[in-house]
């Protein structure tokens, strides 16, 4: 922490290396967001590269009481709600990649277990894709992120009760589309 202090410190100050530093640290988080939200390799690296892109150009508009992560995940959603929007398609969420830990068992699965486990993931990911981007990002920042609902507020510029909403709403509309099929 006092690491990424220093390097925004440096940053501030033009060091174009630190920022480097902070890039490398914080790319991974920044990618699987972006991948999640958008679907297509290609473009979430896009997605990623515009979100540092960005994140150096507004740098002196962070706020020092607030996690880094967080902030560089809140310009990376937004920018792929508005990719999402402007492009007027349904965000295409992914699930290949890591799950996130609660998801996983120790247990090695059986043969017909990773069937039936594959058959899940692409349901849900097809319920997944119906939700409004607004609704996925939260999805995403909590469930694969483990944001809290204070935080997943702070990154998407809203109310802790708006985010509680949201994700009701979502875990709502999914369940509702899973017991349809």
């Amino acid at each position: 922490m006092d690491q990424e202090r220093a390097w925004i410190e440096q940053a501030l100050q033009g060091d174009r290396k630190a920022f480097g530093q902070l890039v490398r640290a914080y790319e991974r988080p920044v990618y699987n967001l972006t991948y999640r939200m958008l679907g297509d390799p290609a473009e979430a690296e896009d997605a990623a590269q515009e979100t540092f892109l960005r994140a150096y150009a507004k740098l002196a508009t962070y706020q020092p009481g607030r996690k880094f992560v967080n902030w560089v995940l809140s310009i990376a959603s937004h920018h792929c709600i508005d990719r999402l929007r402007r492009k007027g398609r349904a965000p295409q969420l992914s699930l290949d990649g890591p799950l996130p830990p609660q998801w996983l068992t120790s247990d090695t699965p059986r043969p017909d277990q990773l069937v039936t486990k594959k058959q899940e993931r692409e349901r849900v990911r097809e319920v997944l894709d119906i939700l409004p981007a607004d609704y996925r990002a939260a999805v995403v920042l909590r469930y694969w992120h483990g944001m809290s609902y204070r935080e997943i507020a702070a990154t998407m510029d809203t109310t802790e009760s708006a985010i509680k909403s949201r994700l009701h709403r979502a875990r709502r509309m999914m369940a509702q589309e899973l017991q349809a099929a």
